[in-house]
């Protein structure tokens, strides 16, 4: 009997040791499974603001959508990618340096005088001279139009006119990027992706002053209107297609020249 009553003491502490083994396995699995939820959440709100950032000048985002990405926590604290070097067909900077160039952006819709600073965006301007030089602009359409209360541009200059960027032309880094994220009326600014090192072919000509999200690091304004911006404006007072504030402009826009001097 005394064999008997230690022989289930010992199964009975047995069984004790492994239900505390499963109650800290069942923990553990637990704690696990939080953090990656919580990680998981923190995650989706830095997409989701990236996102929104990386498509403003190349989508049509609501305005619930802008206010996520002004509200978005930690995008702006977020570390910057390493800079890319710029690719072999990306025109030197030093071209452009201490020159100003200025010149004509013939459009369907009427003459726009432009001044292109290489002294503020050397990179910036270097590029489109370059483009401007090499025709790449003739025939190139003004494919979005905002005409937001706190924002208005007309935006141009996609290779295949859907607002697309093109892959195989990237460059950086952003220059002359108001801190404050206001946009003076007149300026023409790089549109550009997700990167610093994204701008491409496309740019915007602001119409009246603009308050644009700086985020992920802002807009390189390379130049400003000299004369002609009732052009663009006349071209916002049209509206854009389907009544909304953002999208394809009423108005068709198609870019007959860009020359420079």
């Amino acid at each position: 009997m005394a064999v008997d009553r230690r022989g289930r003491e010992m199964r009975r502490h047995i069984s004790q040791i492994e239900a505390k083994r499963e109650l800290k396995r069942a923990q553990e699995s637990r704690r696990r499974k939080d953090s990656t939820i919580a990680g998981g959440a923190a995650a989706a709100v830095l997409a989701l603001a990236v996102a929104l950032q990386v498509f403003w000048f190349s989508s049509n985002p609501t305005a619930a959508e802008m206010a996520a990405l002004e509200d978005a926590p930690g995008v702006a604290e977020s570390a910057e990618a390493e800079p890319a070097p710029n690719g072999a067909n990306i025109p030197d900077p030093s071209i452009a340096e201490g020159k100003v160039f200025t010149g004509m952006l013939a459009t369907s819709a009427g003459d726009i005088g432009v001044e292109l600073d290489g002294t503020a965006a050397p990179q910036a301007v270097a590029v489109f001279t370059s483009l401007a030089e090499d025709g790449f602009f003739e025939g190139k359409t003004c494919h979005r139009l905002t005409t937001a209360e706190t924002m208005g541009v007309l935006q141009c200059g996609s290779l295949n006119g859907d607002g697309a960027g093109d892959p195989a032309y990237q460059w950086g880094p952003v220059e002359n990027t108001p801190e404050d994220g206001v946009y003076p009326a007149g300026a023409i600014a790089v549109a550009r992706g997700a990167s610093t090192d994204s701008n491409g072919t496309q740019f915007f000509i602001v119409y009246k002053e603009s308050q644009i999200p700086q985020n992920t690091g802002g807009y390189t304004i390379m130049g400003s209107v000299t004369s002609g911006l009732d052009v663009v404006r006349q071209v916002a007072e049209a509206g854009v297609e389907g009544g909304s504030e953002d999208g394809t402009p009423a108005t068709p826009v198609t870019i007959d020249s860009l020359t420079l001097q």
